[in-house]
């Protein structure tokens, strides 16, 4: 009797197990249109709302007829105050909670959907990017140290070519090619099978050659570990006097940013960046004061030779 109050039995299903056959879902992409990371996010989420039914219902799972809108803000409550995680952080794992509900109501598991008048923002900070004049900084800085050199060129072809990580990392001989003189490269982003291409500048081109004696099976930069350089990137950025929070994404977005502070339509950068929608273009798009200024000039010096010979009456 209490199984069936509880929802438990063959027409229902469980909160966890729910998870389990999503998580065993992701694990079947991975690689594929997946990556490894976002299968560890939705196992950490998991992991975190069987702490908080341990830990407030004394249980081990619970049926989906049993979500409740308190169960949720319960849980980002618990998420904050007992796990003291940050509230981009929440918004992560309660998304994840909720594509798992979500797919419960619409498969008829579940009457209602305890989500509908739950809402939460990820209050996430700005990604941060070098101007032209910081990334000048980090270009001409000397290091004597050969292992810091190749994480910064590293990082410098990413803001010269808006190839992610792992793209730069899976990039090969191949995929670069030329084109009516001059070298390119066209491949697809490994995130999103998206074909993309780039014309390779003198720097990135530099960069290319200064390590060629690590090409190795093809790979232009040879074999590389992302979460080493990352940690050598921020002595990078000290070195050169950097004092923001850089990562080898923030490349991407100063290439976007220098770029269209130089006029490059938003619609060219959108089609290098690799992306699917030209909204997505628009998150890495400061509008910085540089760019404003060189903007209204132009519409100031236009409107000052057409209204020239006007006085106002």
């Amino acid at each position: 009797m209490r199984n069936s109050y509880q929802g438990f039995g063959s027409e229902y299903e469980t909160l966890l197990s729910a998870f389990d056959k999503d998580i065993a879902s992701q694990k079947k992409r991975v690689g594929k249109d997946r990556a490894a990371s976002t299968l560890w996010a939705m196992e950490r989420s998991r992991k975190d709302v069987a702490e908080f039914i341990q830990s407030h219902y004394r249980r081990t799972d619970m049926s989906m007829l049993e979500l409740t809108p308190e169960f949720i803000k319960d849980f980002a409550a618990y998420l904050s105050t007992d796990r003291g995680l940050a509230n981009g952080t929440i918004w992560q794992r309660c998304m994840w909670l909720k594509g798992v509900v979500l797919r419960a109501h619409y498969n008829g598991k579940i009457p209602r959907n305890p989500f509908a008048q739950f809402h939460i923002s990820p209050n996430c900070k700005e990604r941060e990017f070098l101007t032209e004049e910081e990334l000048k900084a980090v270009v001409t800085h000397e290091f004597k140290d050969d292992n810091l050199a190749f994480v910064r060129d590293i990082f410098v072809f990413v803001c010269f070519t808006a190839l992610s990580f792992i793209d730069v990392k899976n990039l090969t001989t191949d995929n670069i090619v030329d084109l009516n003189g001059d070298k390119w490269i066209i491949s697809k982003r490994h995130k999103t099978n998206i074909p993309f291409q780039v014309k390779l500048m003198d720097v990135p081109l530099q960069i290319i050659d200064r390590y060629k004696h690590l090409q190795e099976d093809k790979l232009v930069f040879g074999k590389m570990n992302y979460w080493s350089m990352c940690k050598k990137l921020k002595k990078v950025m000290e070195a050169c006097g950097i004092e923001k929070q850089i990562s080898y994404h923030c490349g991407r977005h100063s290439f976007a940013t220098i770029a269209l502070t130089n006029g490059m339509p938003i619609e060219s950068v959108s089609r290098v960046l690799g992306h699917t929608n030209i909204t997505t273009t628009q998150i890495y798009a400061k509008i910085t004061s540089q760019k404003l200024n060189n903007d209204l000039t132009m519409l100031g010096d236009k409107l000052n030779a057409s209204f020239s010979n006007i006085k106002i009456a």
